[in-house]
């Protein structure tokens, strides 16, 4: 393998960047969905000819540090040819919930005769509806069979030429198809934009060339995080927290973990002692765990540290299997994703808080407060399934406070636009705010939380999954923690009634939805 100096590694580093990051404007220019085309549920990267990641667009980190389990289980089950593309969602697979659809595709350079691609391109995004008991496809459910439709690696492109009886299958097991169609469409659309940019800089660099720097970064990136985790103490570092329940029980599910520092492996994360996983759908499968550790170690590392595969080389995951961190059949996996995952990141940054006091923020608002709303549009005469996270506080930081209503941690997002909104769904925003006061104390205050109240103007049903409804984000260094998250049902005459954090519920049209988000934890005294 050709050497790669350090100023062509940065060229290549941000050449790199930029082919993922320009994936994601085409998946987001074309894509049919606020989900995606407002909110940016998306997530896009390249991979090298083993299926290594070189790099990641800016996206969203619970898709990004997973996807290259969902890469692996394609290349392993298929054989991409020229022109095809593989299509799974299989949290059982690599993947992670049944919404986040995942797209593979290979990329040759040069002689037709090659066996193996030059290189792979994915993108992957969350689909506002894949069938299932409740419209949206994120209700409470006690079984993944009754989450939506499952698929393990398949080829919805054959040859250049769409996989007619695939798509069909799928279109059929969903309540928006059209909607379903178009999101997929953008998603081979960035795919395609991907394999276009890496083929260009082939022709201009060389493919060998292209290669060898992809390599290079991969062991830039280890160097890198080796010399942030040896300046860490060695040692033992525990920490636990909980989700509030699993929407049938009123129990807490216990997330535990100790962290390792030492020689070899530099770092092992050990989630033994967690609880198993339980009858709702918070559970989480193995690809979420991994997924968390990526991302709360990247964060360790300078921005221009390249987000590739050489990050986790010297880091040990211990997930223990049929725990709530890592499920296994049938378990329903829906809000793994989106509950779980946040709780992972908040015992894995209360862990490292005992070792680098200096640089551990405190709790972020933990959950990504999930909202579905789903039934007939009378403007229509078809159906509807509007999907969101809503914002919370960021946990206040050892110099700075926290801030306000942003997505944080696992999920890099936006709330969507009131007019987008408005127009896409039978649905009026009747509230849009920050919550006042919900940080909490200490010598840097945390983030506030937001209120967001919508009006339903059809009969709908309208299911939340979120947390930290109970438990409370913690502080740090005496900090105080932020205010728990509430969701209230306001209806025509006037009435409020307090709505469970997890579960679905048919509401008249004139109902309003308010969910308050929790604010961040203080931190210092």
């Amino acid at each position: 393998m050709m050497q790669v100096d350090a100023v062509e590694l940065e060229v290549f580093r941000n050449l790199f960047h930029s082919i993922a990051e320009e994936m994601g404007a085409a998946l987001r220019r074309t894509a049919f969905s606020p989900n995606i085309k407002e909110r940016r549920d998306y997530s896009c990267a390249v991979f090298d000819a083993h299926g290594e990641v070189i790099a990641m667009g800016d996206n969203m980190p619970v898709h990004l540090g997973s996807m290259p389990m969902s890469v692996r289980v394609a290349l392993d089950q298929l054989t991409l040819e020229r022109g095809d593309v593989a299509m799974l969602n299989d949290p059982f697979a690599g993947g992670t919930h049944l919404p986040d659809i995942t797209l593979v595709a290979p990329v040759w350079f040069g002689a037709s005769g090659k066996r193996t691609a030059d290189f792979y391109v994915a993108s992957r995004a969350h689909h506002a509806d894949v069938g299932g008991m409740h419209p949206g496809s994120m209700g409470l459910c006690e079984s993944i069979y009754q989450e939506g439709l499952r698929i393990p690696p398949v080829k919805i492109v054959r040859q250049g030429a769409m996989s007619a009886d695939v798509l069909r299958l799928l279109l059929a097991n969903v309540r928006t198809p059209e909607e379903r169609r178009g999101d997929l469409e953008a998603q081979l659309a960035a795919c395609h934009t991907g394999a276009e940019r890496l083929r260009d800089s082939c022709r201009r660099y060389g493919l060998k060339r292209v290669q060898a720097a992809g390599a290079a970064l991969h062991d830039y990136a280890e160097r890198m995080i080796r010399s942030v985790l040896l300046r860490v103490p060695a040692g033992r570092y525990e920490a636990e927290d909980a989700l509030d329940d699993d929407g049938y029980s009123d129990d807490a599910v216990k997330i535990k973990v100790a962290i390792t520092f030492a020689k070899s492996p530099l770092v092992t994360v050990d989630f033994t002692g967690t609880a198993k996983q339980v009858r709702g759908s918070i559970n989480a499968v193995e690809a979420i765990a991994y997924s968390a550790c990526f991302f709360v170690f990247r964060c360790l590392l300078a921005e221009e540290v390249p987000a590739s595969a050489g990050i986790m080389r010297g880091v040990k995951v211990i997930a223990p299997c049929g725990s709530v961190v890592s499920a296994e059949l049938p378990a329903a996996v829906a809000g793994g994703n989106v509950e779980c995952s946040q709780r992972i990141v908040d015992v894995l940054l209360r862990a490292l808080a005992q070792a680098l006091p200096e640089r551990i923020p405190a709790a972020s608002y933990g959950t990504m407060s999930n909202v579905t709303i789903g039934g007939l549009d009378a403007r229509t005469g078809m159906s509807f399934a509007y999907y969101e996270t809503i914002a919370g506080g960021m946990g206040a930081r050892p110099t700075k406070a926290g801030v306000s209503g942003i997505h944080m941690h696992m999920t890099n997002s936006l709330n969507t636009p009131a007019e987008a909104l408005e127009y896409a769904y039978p649905l009026r925003v009747t509230r849009y705010s920050l919550r006042r006061g919900s940080g909490g104390e200490g010598r840097f205050r945390g983030g506030d939380g937001i209120v967001r109240e919508l009006e339903l103007l059809a009969d709908a049903e309208v299911t939340l999954l979120a947390d930290r409804h109970r438990t409370q984000p913690y502080g740090l260094s005496g900090g105080g923690p932020g205010a728990s998250g509430a969701a209230t049902a306001v209806y025509a005459d006037g009435r409020e009634e307090r709505m469970k954090s997890k579960g679905s519920r048919l509401l008249l049209k004139g109902t309003r939805v308010r969910m308050e988000t929790p604010g961040g934890g203080g931190w210092g005294v």
